[in-house]
């Protein structure tokens, strides 16, 4: 048992998705930064995009907080390692404060707040409600009520008369504050979106307006000095220890992974586990560098928006050659999701058609529909470069893409016992040395996965050393 710290934390909740959780965060996050209060920033659940705009509010690492796939005494373990003692830590919720893996929560955003005895502020989307408003917000008070909901943040307020019948009714019907109204439009450059979310910060043009931006709204709607009470108020936590994440040490290996605006869904546990394990990261951009380093002995490939810079990959010949030189002298490629698109024969977007790496015999299709959403489960039930046969595989998958044609003759690795994987029922394609799959893998939930990546690493360096 380690000793109680007190850690200061917050959980920005919602009542269901689209409903302001990430403006809110980023906003006190970007205030607490520019006040000189050490922050950290958390995400619950898998998604990259909100983690990644978490990293850029902080300016630190912004991790993922997954009961589901990390357990929850591991994802306890990874806030307790990674939270700010001096400053406060904000963990954003996902979808609706109780929505969850099934239809009592588990798993949710208040489950997790219990796990981290965190205090919630909710944010309300009050779009065209007013007392209405009151009973959401005791309906969550009552459906648990060791859910510590310390307040409120209401989004889309049309003027402050609507603000005064909310900020009145809540208060009087719920016995806890607004702490904040933030009126429609109050941005000026509004959040991007696109098909999966937000677009990464990466690509977003205008950081500096939207900065001020998320500054104004917070400074001029938002109490923070009372947000930081209230994270300051939460009790000293008490955790065991987990040992920490450990890899057995390999061979010294040079790994490269493919960064940029069309690939960036990397989270940074996967990153320091490899490097924990005797690997040298390399860094490469797939739209600017002209090939693979020579010494390589491993590539990882992340998710990310390969469609989006189509034209630019397909122009890049020397890289894609250089990536299909590599696969076919036998390098391993750990490849994900996007970097399944970066593999294919050919990338097909809106009616139009883009030469890929050619290393996959297949071609992947963009569609405006999600073609794969969740959490998923393999079966690892054939030899591969990377996992024993028996290993299972908890991760999740989230693609507008699929393969076409599905009858591809293509060897897979995987059983698909939870989710929609490649084909029907089979997922994680393997050419050679290579491994593409949908489905996402995070390294402290599965810590096979840097085993295995810096074992065929060097296995390769070993065998190109003869």
């Amino acid at each position: 048992m380690s000793s109680p710290r007190a850690l200061p934390r917050l959980v920005i909740g919602g009542l269901s998705g689209g409903c302001g959780k990430t403006l809110v965060s980023l906003g006190i996050v970007c205030a607490l930064r520019r006040a000189g209060v050490p922050v950290r920033a958390f995400k619950k659940g898998p998604d990259y995009i909100d983690a990644a705009w978490l990293r850029w509010a902080s300016g630190e690492p912004a991790r993922n907080l997954d009961t589901y796939l990390m357990g929850t005494a591991k994802a306890v373990d990874s806030f307790f390692r990674n939270a700010a003692e001096a400053g406060v830590n904000i963990i954003e919720g996902a979808r609706g404060l109780f929505d969850g893996f099934d239809a009592v929560g588990t798993h949710s955003t208040a489950a997790l707040s219990k796990h981290l005895q965190a205090p919630v502020v909710l944010v309300m989307d009050a779009t065209k409600m007013t007392r209405t408003a009151a009973a959401l917000v005791l309906g969550c008070q009552t459906l648990d009520p060791a859910v510590n909901i310390r307040g409120v943040i209401l989004n889309n307020v049309n003027g402050r008369r609507h603000e005064q019948i909310l900020r009145e009714a809540i208060t009087t019907t719920c016995s806890i504050p607004v702490l904040g109204a933030i009126p429609k439009a109050a941005l000026g450059q509004p959040l991007p979106e696109r098909h999966l979310g937000l677009v990464p910060p990466e690509e977003y043009g205008h950081l500096e307006e939207l900065e001020h931006d998320l500054l104004a709204v917070v400074g001029d709607r938002i109490d923070l000095d009372a947000l930081i009470a209230i994270a300051r108020g939460a009790p000293p936590l008490e955790v065991v220890t987990l040992p920490a994440p450990s890899t057995p040490e390999t061979t010294k290996v040079k790994i490269g992974y493919l960064r940029d605006g069309a690939v960036s869904f990397y989270y940074p546990e996967n990153l320091e586990q490899l490097e924990q394990a005797g690997a040298e990261l390399l860094p490469i951009s797939p739209l600017q560098a002209a090939a693979l380093p020579d010494d390589l002995n491993a590539l990882y490939i992340g998710g990310g928006f390969p469609e989006t810079h189509a034209a630019a990959l397909a122009a890049n010949h020397t890289m894609l050659n250089s990536i299909r030189r590599a696969a076919e002298a036998g390098m391993p490629i750990y490849a994900e999701c996007g970097g399944l698109i970066l593999l294919a024969r050919t990338l097909l977007w809106k009616g139009a058609s883009y030469p890929m790496a050619g290393v996959l015999p297949f071609d992947v299709e963009v569609s405006d529909a999600a073609q794969g959403h969740g959490y998923s489960e393999l079966l690892v039930d054939q030899q591969n470069p990377f996992f024993a046969v028996g290993t299972k595989l908890r991760g999740h998958e989230f693609h507008y893409s699929r393969i076409v044609p599905q009858a591809s003759l293509a060897s897979t690795a995987c059983e698909v016992l939870r989710g929609t994987g490649c084909f029907p029922g089979r997922d994680a394609v393997v050419v050679n040395h290579v491994w593409a799959s949908y489905t996402h893998l995070h390294a402290l939930a599965t810590p096979e996965w840097a085993q295995g990546v810096t074992g065929a690493a060097s296995k390769f360096a070993v065998q190109h050393q003869l």
